[in-house]
């Protein structure tokens, strides 16, 4: 199978994420619409929520709405308020050394993927990140060395609250460190099971777990995969081997002291590295994230790419990956 990524800079929303967004529109359109557009908030509903819970991106929200034409249904799935459910798979782990590093897979379907790395100015704040629905995103790192990462947690229930990428915007957007980003975490509703860690330059870091129908649980868990505190659904954990990924990660954190290398390694290797894109959770790449180096290098067998906030370059990447499962 083959991927393309694409890396693209644009301090303030214009031309080039206009353009992306009118790319991948009518796809989104019809995943967000799915179900019927009564069954999506209104638009009023979107912005008073955005208004309500991310007040500082508000203006923000406005603009990328303005910049696609300010339609009803674009603005409401930017809003990425009450987004229809969606699973991933994804293991990301903090590195034991004494500089800060995250590494982690992305595993999802690769047909339905931004594959956009996307370095943005947007209100001041320098933003490097891998793109989620154009505004959001899956991981990332803003200038002042915050790192943010996701993992689906492994739970069918949904709720009312935001699709997770946008909250690790906002986070990146006016968080300056882990416990910022914690205190933001514990406030902002989401609207599925999703684990998030987060890593500053001090090497400070937590791991929420959030849910729609629970009150978030804040971790110092250096390892996070497909579950929470237990398994609760038991098909999907074995399916995804969430279990037997954790306990690998956790064995190399606690039995294997080992270099920033081998530890990147191990994540382009089984049990962590998938080809089950087929079944929509193959590893489409590994990401690991240096605070203190403004860097995030992405990572596939055979393959980096470097991507710094004082060296970006624009281009774009075919990648090779294994066969399907």
């Amino acid at each position: 199978m083959r991927l393309y990524f694409r890396s693209i800079s644009e301090d303030q929303p214009g031309p080039k994420w206009s353009g992306l967004f009118a790319e991948f529109w009518p796809a989104y359109k019809k995943w967000w619409s799915r179900e019927g557009y009564a069954a999506r908030p209104t638009y009023m509903e979107s912005h008073r929520a955005v208004k309500t819970h991310m007040p500082e991106m508000l203006d923000l929200y406005e603009e990328i709405c303005e910049c696609v034409g300010g339609g009803d249904s674009e603005a409401r799935f930017l809003s990425f308020y009450c987004p229809p459910p969606y699973l991933s798979g994804c293991s990301q782990a903090i590195w034991p050394g004494d500089e800060p590093l995250i590494v982690r897979n992305y595993d999802y379907n690769p047909r339905a993927f931004d594959a956009v790395v996307m370095k943005t100015r947007w209100q001041g704040r320098g933003v490097i990140g891998m793109s989620d629905g154009l505004f959001g995103l899956v991981d990332g790192i803003n200038d002042d060395g915050l790192v943010v990462s996701l993992t689906f947690g492994g739970r069918r229930e949904v709720g009312e609250g935001f699709g997770v990428p946008i909250i690790l915007r906002y986070i990146l957007q006016t968080c300056t460190t882990a416990k910022e980003a914690a205190e933001v975490l514990k406030r902002i509703p989401c609207h599925m099971s999703y684990n998030v860690t987060v890593l500053d330059r001090n090497r400070d870091f937590q791991t929420a777990y959030l849910a729609p129908d629970r009150e978030p649980i804040l971790t110092h868990a250096a390892v996070a995969t497909n579950h929470q505190e237990r398994v609760e659904w038991a098909t999907h954990a074995r399916f995804t081997a969430t279990v037997e990924r954790e306990r690998f990660l956790l064995n190399r954190l606690t039995l294997h002291p080992e270099t920033k290398e081998k530890f990147v390694g191990a994540f382009l290797r089984p049990p962590l590295y998938s080809t089950a894109f087929s079944a929509g959770f193959g590893t489409l790449y590994t990401a690991a994230y240096q605070p203190r180096a403004g860097q995030l290098d992405l990572y596939w067998p055979g393959s980096t790419w470097t991507h710094r906030f004082d060296h970006f370059q624009e281009g774009a990447r075919g990648i090779d990956v294994p066969d399907s499962d």
